[in-house]
């Protein structure tokens, strides 16, 4: 095993990784056929936008609880009972489109569900790895992480697309159940085990000493902002499926390719950047990383052409793959590991928030001025607020990270 790969060589984050890549693969297939249902369903990109509001709602109201109980419990149980729930729900979306009872509500009831585990899931998985590789491991841990993520996303919407166009929603739905379960199977076949500081750390004065710890550090929170202005503004997956049908005119193959194709470039940077050494003027990198994606992005909702817009998304996948990586890095390393969990919830706030939002946000232009006018406006918005953090905040400009 080569430095390179380093953190393969925990037996732990390999079953955690390798799980992690099966059920993000079955959790993109879910999202492309619940979209098309909804879509379908309503034929409105309103309805669509609503679909983030309900998905946003329960993180915003439970995340920094689920941080407090990550911190706070074995956070590998925590994980056995949340991918359950999700589990769980996959199983119930495949009997409603079997049976033929699919609504709107249903969705959005089920999405709110999802929301209320994930809320618990992330922070403990997010606060996880770090337990699982050595100290001098973790940046090329969080790189391989990062790719393995986008992998899943590659071949979920593409595998998606296919298997929504041959068999329905149904036989996606069961496949993201069972990508659940190989995930508990890891989590169970663990060596690390962890006691926690026990129930009595879950009250507010947890709450408030990482929120007081966070305060205190102005590169792990000007991060957490730039990502939820970018993804607020230029969040553009949520109307990829009026892109596909109405201006492209590709169906439901094309609207896999169109959901992979992000996914697809975040894979070949992500690859590029677990070769290489740690980026070392990390505040520069993630500016421009973030201005190439709102830049990408306002291309492709003025792009009339299929492979090009495609290529454009891609730009845009590799461009939030460097800020990912960036952040998590800076994030994951001046964060003390008993304020993992905590601060793990609130950056999911943030980091769901922004698209989550966003596409209420999209929606709700979309349906005012056109799915291309929401597109291209909130890449040239995220351009501009990507400028104004710059501006406002010299330490992110001039931060680099320590050898």
């Amino acid at each position: 095993m080569t430095s390179r790969f380093a953190a393969l060589r925990s037996r732990d984050y390999r079953l955690l990784l390798g799980g992690q890549a099966i059920s993000l693969t079955g959790s993109q297939m879910q999202q492309v056929a619940v979209i098309w249902q909804l879509y379908l369903l309503t034929r409105s990109p309103l309805a669509l936008g609503i679909l983030g509001f309900f998905r946003i709602l329960p993180i915003a109201v439970l995340a920094l609880g689920g941080g407090v109980f990550a911190d706070a419990f074995d956070r590998r149980r925590v994980m056995l009972v949340t991918q359950s729930v999700l589990a769980l729900v996959s199983v119930t979306l495949a009997w409603l489109s079997y049976s033929g009872r699919t609504t709107p509500n249903a969705i959005y009831g089920l999405a709110m569900l999802a929301g209320a585990a994930t809320a618990f899931d992330n922070p403990s998985r997010q606060a996880l790895v770090p337990r699982l590789v050595e100290a001098e491991q973790l940046p090329n841990a969080l790189s391989l992480y990062v790719t393995v993520f986008q992998i899943g996303t590659v071949a979920g919407p593409a595998l998606g697309g296919a298997v929504l166009a041959f068999s329905g929603p149904t036989v996606i739905y069961l496949l993201d159940a069972g990508s659940f379960l190989v995930v508990i199977g890891a989590l169970l076949a663990m060596q690390h085990r962890q006691t926690g500081r026990g129930v009595s750390q879950i009250n507010a004065d947890a709450l408030i000493e990482g929120l007081r710890f966070l305060r205190g550090m102005p590169l792990i929170w000007s991060t957490m902002l730039l990502d939820f202005i970018a993804t607020f503004f230029a969040g553009s997956l949520l109307l990829l499926p009026i892109f596909a049908d109405q201006l492209f005119h590709v169906g439901p193959r094309g609207l896999g390719l169109l959901y992979a194709a992000q996914p697809l470039g975040a894979v070949l940077m992500g690859t590029v950047l677990s070769i290489r050494r740690p980026i070392r003027r990390q505040g520069p990198a993630l500016l421009w990383a973030v201005a190439t994606y709102g830049v990408a992005v306002a291309l492709f909702g003025l792009s009339p052409w299929f492979w090009a817009s495609f290529v454009l998304l891609a730009i845009s996948g590799a461009a939030d793959t460097v800020s990912s990586i960036i952040r998590n890095i800076i994030r994951q390393t001046l964060t003390p590991d008993e304020l993992r969990g905590r601060i793990s919830s609130v950056v999911m706030i943030f980091f769901m928030g922004g698209p989550q939002l966003g596409e209420v946000e999209a929606g709700a232009v979309a349906k005012v001025f056109g799915a291309r006018f929401s597109v291209a406006s909130g890449g040239a918005l995220c351009l501009l607020a990507t400028a104004a953090v710059a501006g406002l905040i010299p330490a992110l400009r001039r931060y680099q990270s320590r050898e």
